[in-house]
């Protein structure tokens, strides 16, 4: 994926599908995520953690930054923080997740695109997109 500059990325992406790329699809998104433009909102974001109250996960949390599981409350936040700005690494995530017996993933806000593209990397992890209180109740009911 790339990410940064509307103008750019689609000047990449124009360059991309000319080198016989099968296609460069564009995102809708409302930011740059995921690039260096992203700094100021990294640094608002590392100032609100700051002065928030965290406890360990119940289960340790993967981030795309190093696809490394953790549970210390610090370095979750600080991996965070790097998420704003660092690449996402999604492929080697899923990887992740189905060579340690991650089964189901559920992807929570609006959209369903990591859903499927976690589905084209591993076909064996069930997904399911979860946008609305009613879903959020489903997902619970299913994990039981």
């Amino acid at each position: 994926m790339i990410s940064g500059a509307k103008a750019a990325v689609e000047l990449a992406a124009k360059i991309c599908t000319e080198k016989g790329a099968k296609r460069a699809l564009m995102l809708q998104v409302s930011a740059p995520f995921h690039s260096a433009l992203m700094g100021p909102a990294a640094e608002i974001m590392r100032e609100a953690l700051a002065g928030v109250a965290k406890s360990a996960p119940a289960v340790p949390v993967v981030s795309n930054v190093t696809v490394t599981p953790t549970s210390d409350p610090d370095e979750i936040a600080r991996r965070l923080v790097q998420q704003v700005t660092g690449r996402v690494r999604w492929r080697e995530t899923v990887e992740w997740f189905g060579a340690n017996g991650v089964t189901t993933l559920y992807e929570v806000g609006a959209g369903k695109v990591l859903s499927g593209l976690a589905r084209r990397i591993n076909r064996e992890i069930a997904t399911g997109a979860i946008g609305t209180a009613a879903e959020v109740e489903a997902a619970l009911a299913a994990l039981g």
